[in-house]
């Protein structure tokens, strides 16, 4: 096993066609350097713009993983990272001349046989792994009749339930205990759709380049002479087709008798890889699909993200909430009598984020706000709520000596209720827009349940040396 982050030896490409787009492709795989993380590159565009295989650039989920950053996208990735997931290869460039990568047989086999004869090395750097303290679940919408559940686990290993209403699928099961399973076990198992779902998928011009070749087609309705004359005509095929006594189109053999099982798990690996590290976890799937991985994916970078700033700036062990105030002073570069945030509740990153205030009686401004009726003012709640803002603006990797948030607008702010001494005031703030180093956010504080203020806040987070006079 390596221990150490690995890339690959030299270049190496396959050819093919995609399966939903038809076009025909170059990829390319490039060695990279430590830290690079898996980066595809769209070399038929100019400025060959890349694309981080990440979970914040997923843009589509609806016949496969797609990525993208500014309305330039690669379709259809999940074979290629699980490729590269199970080989353990942390760093690569995908160069690809078109839209998606070539389907090749439907598995990820030509991938790993690719990438192994380019050879694998290892890299001056240790490798990160995502590892997992408690449960995270997919919330299953009502009647989706999908479970996904990632529980800690020193190895990774991935438990996965299909059932299908059809006679040549059925209930199948698959377990991976360990990585090293991928390349013979789990590699060559091949996608698969139902012939009503192609014929679908091409009489609205999608599959283009879907096969009897590259894809195991299941039949799920009645066979007949029609049948086969409009699937000729669907294909462009003179070819046979034919009903297959184990229910595929062209009684193709299946590599395992849970290949469909096993090829959702392949797909769930790639699916996984856009988390950016390898994860220790054990993952326990039912029915699963991209729209469900790809969220327990959000849900499992979220935690993780947490866990790290937790860990970059929490000394003492905490229950119940995410910093202290010892934390927060690390972060913040306010001090008395203007540091107005006490504790992190906690924290969604990128999302949201719940902070406390402790309103004492010894606050200084409550000796001229009022002497004979202290309240705090107004001005400082929204100081205080921006200050909690201030920390969901924060990433594991953001170096807070180098920089300072500066808040450019307040908007519809409103003063509910006075805040008085003894109140305890939670702050809620959720982003509501995002772009670069600029950010909207909503906030609201409360008292014992009772909304005392709220306002939408902008903010920009900037490099200390820009702030030179």
């Amino acid at each position: 096993m390596f221990e150490k982050q690995t890339t690959i030896a030299g270049e190496v490409s396959i050819k093919g066609t995609g399966l939903h787009t038809g076009t025909q492709n170059d990829l390319i795989f490039k060695p990279a350097q430590k830290n690079t993380g898996i980066i595809f590159r769209r070399t038929d565009i100019g400025g060959i713009p890349e694309i981080p295989a990440h979970i914040e650039n997923v843009v589509d989920i609806s016949r496969g993983t797609t990525i993208g950053i500014n309305n330039i996208k690669v379709h259809t990735v999940e074979h290629v990272l699980a490729a590269l997931a199970g080989l353990r290869i942390d760093n690569v460039y995908v160069d690809i001349n078109g839209i998606e990568p070539p389907v090749c047989d439907g598995s990820a086999t030509e991938f790993v046989k690719a990438l192994k004869k380019a050879g694998i090395i290892e890299l001056d750097s240790p490798r990160d792994y995502i590892v997992l303290d408690e449960t995270i679940g997919y919330d299953a919408e009502k009647g989706e009749g999908v479970e996904l559940v990632a529980v800690p686990s020193d190895e990774f290993r991935i438990t996965f339930m299909i059932d299908y209403h059809n006679k040549a699928i059925g209930t199948q099961y698959t377990s991976m205990y360990s990585i090293d399973e991928f390349e013979t076990e789990y590699a060559p198992s091949r996608t698969f759709c139902f012939l009503s779902e192609v014929e679908m998928l091409k009489e609205a011009g999608l599959a283009k380049g879907g096969t009897p070749e590259n894809a195991l087609v299941v039949i799920d309705k009645p066979w007949d002479q029609k049948e086969v004359d409009y699937l000729k005509r669907l294909f462009n095929d003179n070819k046979e087709v034919t009903c297959g006594e184990n229910g595929l189109l062209n009684g193709t053999p299946l590599r395992f008798p849970n290949e469909f099982a096993r090829h959702k798990t392949l797909d769930l690996i790639g699916d996984l890889y856009l988390l950016g590290h390898p994860i220790k976890g054990h993952i326990m799937a039912a029915r699963s699909g991209h729209k469900a991985n790809i969220e327990l994916v959000r849900k499992i970078r979220s935690y993780w993200e947490k866990t790290r700033i937790k860990m970059k700036y929490q000394e003492r062990e905490t229950d119940g909430f995410l910093l202290d105030i010892n934390a927060i002073k690390k972060i913040m570069p306010h001090r008395y009598p203007f540091l107005l945030v006490d504790r992190i509740i906690d924290l969604i990153p990128g999302k949201k984020v719940i902070g406390i205030k402790n309103v004492t009686a010894n606050e200084p401004f409550f000796q001229g706000h009022f002497p004979m009726r202290p309240i705090m003012p107004g001005v400082l709640l929204i100081e205080a709520m921006a200050q909690v803002g201030g920390i969901l603006m924060l990433d594991a990797e953001t170096e807070t000596n180098d920089k300072l948030i500066f808040f450019t607008s307040i908007n519809k702010a409103k003063f509910r209720k006075p805040v008085e001494p003894g109140d305890q005031v939670r702050f809620e703030l959720d982003i509501v827009k995002r772009r670069g180093t600029l950010c909207i956010m909503a906030g609201k504080g409360f008292v014992e349940g009772d909304m005392v203020v709220e306002a939408e806040l902008g903010a920009v987070l900037m490099q200390k040396e820009d702030l030179a006079p």
